[in-house]
Formats: C-alpha cells, structure tokens, sequence
C-alpha cells in the first residue's frame, strides 16, 4: 500500500514538493486517524489519499509537511498535508470525495477548520469544495508561491 500511495503521490506532486518515503511511512504509522484512502471497489488498489495532522496553528508552516507527531485531541484545526489521486481517474470527483470525508473527520474530531496551502493553479478546486483562499503563504517550499486556504467547519 505504501507504494502505491507513493506513486501517487510523486504524480501529483513535483519532486520539490513530494513528500518522501520515510515520511510518507511515518505519517502512515503516526497519523493514520487523518490519513483516508480512496481504493477501486473491485481490486482494493489505492485510487487517491489525503492525509493532513491537527495542529494550533492557523496556517502551515514548511516544517509540518516534514516533522511528524500525533495528532493532537485538543487542537483547533485540521491541516491537509497532502492530496493526490491516481492520473487514471482524476476528474472523477476523488479528490472531492476525500476532501469531504476530510471535513466529516473534522467534524467528527470537533475542529474549527481545516487548512492547506495550494499552488494558485489548484485554487479554483478547493474554492469549488468550499475553501476560502487567505492570500499568498510565507512558506517557501519547494521554491514555489503557496496560497494559504480555509474551509470553516460547522456542525451539522
């Protein structure tokens, strides 16, 4: 599975910005009560995942995407650390799907949002989701202009 999850995530993401397989395996191991697969029904393959930590902080700093601990009962928010679906079935409502089991998990865990940075070219899908865009991140990950998102969370 971690392989697959791999793969998706290096054709989602340059290599500057992909996470790595250490700390893909330790998100995994750590985090995994925020970390939702998406699989195909008939062969359980891994189509999609996101996977993110709970944090204090209102926004990512680049250090998140690295240093991995578990998820905190107590925080405020729920932060996306990584989104990626299989090129095979994007633009098949995946990566809708997992941002809204995202938000349910929010919910669930009794968050005030969640919180991500995207490259400007994503912006339109997570504001389509419901996410507010709060203008351009300091992050300077992998050399690249990040835009910090919110979706507030409201209980239902």
């Amino acid at each position: 599975m971690l392989f697959q999850i791999m793969e998706i995530e290096r054709n989602g993401y340059s290599v500057a910005e992909a996470a790595s397989l250490s700390t893909m395996r330790t998100r995994l191991e750590t985090i995994n009560d925020s970390f939702l697969i998406a699989r195909t029904k008939d062969s359980d393959d891994v189509i999609g995942f996101v996977v993110g930590a709970a944090t204090n902080e209102r926004y990512l700093e680049d250090k998140s995407y690295e240093e991995v601990v578990p998820n905190k009962h107590d925080a405020q928010y729920l932060s996306i650390l990584s989104l990626a679906v299989h090129p095979a079935v994007q633009g098949c409502g995946i990566g809708t799907q997992l941002l809204t089991a995202f938000a349910q998990l929010g919910i669930q865990t009794e968050r005030k949002a969640i919180i991500l940075t995207c490259l400007e070219d994503k912006i339109p899908f997570y504001q389509k989701n419901g996410y507010q865009d709060e203008g351009v991140s300091t992050s300077e990950r992998a050399a690249e202009k990040w835009h910090k998102m919110l979706l507030p969370l409201v209980k239902k």
